[in-house]
């Protein structure tokens, strides 16, 4: 008979959220490629056209820079002073 959805025949198994052995194997696989060979990967991005280079950094930065999530906010203003909307302002001003 088959598990009921959410449920595991290991009790014990590995917990929630936990990364897997085989990604960590393999980001760590990837990542000593890519330090074992900087110095091939600059000459091969050197010699690419100018469009290609960007792409590929515009690709790479995915994995560098982490995405922005959009968010969204309900304030009642009617119940806030002055200065507090004044502090809220001046936050997403800073955040953008």
């Amino acid at each position: 008979m088959a598990q009921p959805k959410g449920k595991t025949g290991n009790p014990k198994g590995r917990p929630k959220g936990s990364p897997n052995k085989i990604t960590t194997d393999l980001k760590k696989w990837i990542g000593e490629i890519i330090v074992n060979n900087t110095d091939q990967l600059n000459k091969d991005l050197k010699e690419m056209a100018p469009v290609e280079r960007w792409r590929i950094i515009e690709r790479l930065l995915n994995y560098v820079i982490p995405k922005k999530q959009a968010v969204q906010a309900e304030i009642d203003l009617n119940n806030l002073t002055e200065s507090q909307i004044d502090e809220i302002v001046n936050k997403i001003n800073i955040d953008e």
